[in-house]
This record gives structure tokens, sequence and C-alpha cells, in this order.
């Protein structure tokens, strides 16, 4: 705006009016100094003027891409997730503005922040980017992210204890007389890793040892619970229970071993993670781990404006919670 002024021998201020139209300025030298700004490819940049004169009451909200996974963004859990941020940001009086980058590129999401767009991210989940999002952080980015609480980190998350929910599906799983436990899901994602140690920790709780060739790592799509069960077949390995780290996992799983003549819970018991809307209306109805998904939007939102008033806040762990259904359900007493 100093450039334009000065080469349109004005006033910032003028300049200023000119660019919001105003009738101060006679029609003249507003017109030349529009033209002048459009040759030097200069907007106003509405979200910033907002955000300066305390207007701006939008929150973006930002769900990764990962080309690797392709998990797309109809996932019944990212809609649920997006429903209950846009109730608690409602409730409040904001809005929200929601964008998909690159998985890769998480340091894209602070653009709608750079641009004075919005007041802060949320952002829905980690993927395996932890040193991009401290970077953020480092540089002062009012950032959320529904995520693991990981070693040295420097942005706030609020997430489910997933050490916890590991633990909880594979001791019911035992419980019922189960020994040949199949996990599903990509450890390289923090979350994931954190609910494989639960399984882990549940197994040897229970004297049972970790075998790696029941371990089948498969990401968030829903034909990942069909290639982990046909994984399972060209290793030749036995099982009798599944713990798959998503519902839509358990689904197709659960749809592959009925095509393959095996029966649910009969043959192989099954836990899934989320507690979908969808889970308990599938037939068999879905056990699974709850996730606080509704919790989990006010906590986010609650996090995120506290860091925008200038508050440091620590990061939140929910808990999880074992929901017994047909897929898995308890042992009867003889």
């Amino acid at each position: 705006m100093a450039d334009i002024a000065r080469i349109a021998g004005v006033s910032k201020a003028t300049v200023s009016r000119a660019l919001n139209r105003s009738v101060l300025v006679n029609q003249e030298t507003r017109e030349r100094i529009v033209a002048l700004a459009s040759s030097l490819n200069y907007t106003i940049n509405i979200g910033a003027q907002n955000l300066r004169l305390k207007q701006n009451r939008t929150v973006g909200v930002v769900v990764p891409f990962d080309s690797e996974t392709r998990q797309h963004l109809s996932d019944p859990f990212f809609l649920s997730m997006l429903g209950a941020l846009a109730d608690a940001l409602t409730a409040r009086g904001y809005d929200m503005l929601l964008s998909r980058i690159d998985a890769e590129q998480i340091d894209c999401a602070a653009q709608p922040f750079d641009t004075g767009r919005v007041i802060g991210i949320i952002l829905i989940g980690q993927w395996r980017q932890h040193e991009q999002l401290n970077q953020l952080a480092a540089r002062h980015v009012p950032i959320v992210v529904w995520g693991a609480q990981l070693p040295q980190q420097l942005y706030t998350t609020v997430g489910g204890d997933n050490v916890s929910g590991g633990m909880l599906a594979t001791a019911h799983l035992i419980e019922q007389g189960r020994r040949r436990i199949a996990f599903f899901g990509d450890i390289n994602l923090p979350e994931v890793a954190q609910r494989y140690r639960g399984y882990c920790n549940a197994l040897a709780a229970h004297a049972l040892a970790v075998d790696p060739q029941l371990r089948v790592s498969v990401s968030f799509i829903p034909e990942g619970g069909t290639q982990a069960v046909q994984e399972l077949a060209r290793r030749g390995v036995a099982y009798d229970a599944i713990f798959a780290c998503s519902d839509l996992l358990a689904m197709t799983a659960i749809n592959t071993l009925r095509d393959a003549g095996r029966h649910v819970p009969a043959d192989v018991a099954v836990v899934g993670y989320d507690d979908i809307a969808l889970a308990a209306y599938y037939h068999p109805a879905l056990s699974t781990i709850r996730q606080p998904v509704r919790a989990a939007g006010e906590a986010l939102v609650g996090a995120l404006l506290e860091l925008v008033d200038g508050r440091a806040v620590a990061s939140a762990q929910l808990p999880t919670e074992l929901i017994v259904r047909a897929t898995a359900p308890l042992k009867e007493l003889p």
C-alpha cells in the first residue's frame, strides 16, 4: 500500500479508502489507484483487515490428503469429526473454513492463517509430519491437532487414549478365549502405533507372545480390510480374532471372511475402532472402541481459542471406551 501511495502521489489512507470504494475519494483518483493496484497484483486482504479490527470469527479446519493411503474426505470418521467441530464452533459464534491439503506438505495448513482468512487452524490428523507441525508451532501459528502426544512436541494435540484403546480391544478378545489375534493397521501413523503398543501390552499381560506374522500393515481405506485378510491367507497363518484400527477396516474384513466361508464371531471375532454411526447397524453389529468425537470437537475448539488469546494450552488425552456388540460378544456363562 505504501508503494502504491508513493507512485500515485497520495497518502496511504487515500489508497485504503480508494480500494475500499470510499466516496471520500473522487472517482478519477479512485479509478487511477484501483488500476495501479491491479497492475501491481495488489488486493486488500479482507481476512487480515478483519483480524486487525478484531472482526474475524472464522476458524480453519484442515484435513490432510495422504496420496499413499488415499483416505477420502467422505470417510465416516472424518465426517463425524467435522460435524462435532461445526457444532462446537457454531455454539461459540464462529464460522468454519474447511480445506484439504497434501499430507506431505503440512506446512501449507498455515496458509489460511498467514493470509488472515482465519484466526487459527484445527488439523485433523498428524500423519507422519511431526517435525513440520513443530515448525508451525515454533513460528507461533495457532494450531491444534487431533492426534497422539509425541516426544519433543511443541504443538498442542487433542486425542483419544490410543494405548488404552488398543489394550481394551485386545484384552476383550483374549477374555473371550481368543489366542491368535491379528492386528490391522499402519504403525507408521502415530495413533496406530500407540494402538499397537496397547495390543502388545495386552498380549504380554496375558502371557501371550507377539507374532509378527499376525500384524498386517494396511491404510485407512475401505479395501484395506480385504487386503489384510487376503494377506493373512497368503501367509498361511492361523487366527481366531482381528483387532482392526478402524471400523471400515473391520467391516470390509468381515465381508471378506464371509465370502471365504468363515463366520463372525464363531470362527473369527472382530473388534474395530472409532464407533462410527454405521457400526451399530452393521450386520453383525460391530464391537469397537469408541472415540470421544463430540468431546473432541469441544476440546479442539476450546484449545484453539485459548491459543488465539495468547494463552499456553496443554495437550489433552480423552478416554476411549469398549463397546461390545455381536462381532465379539461377551462369553456366555456355563
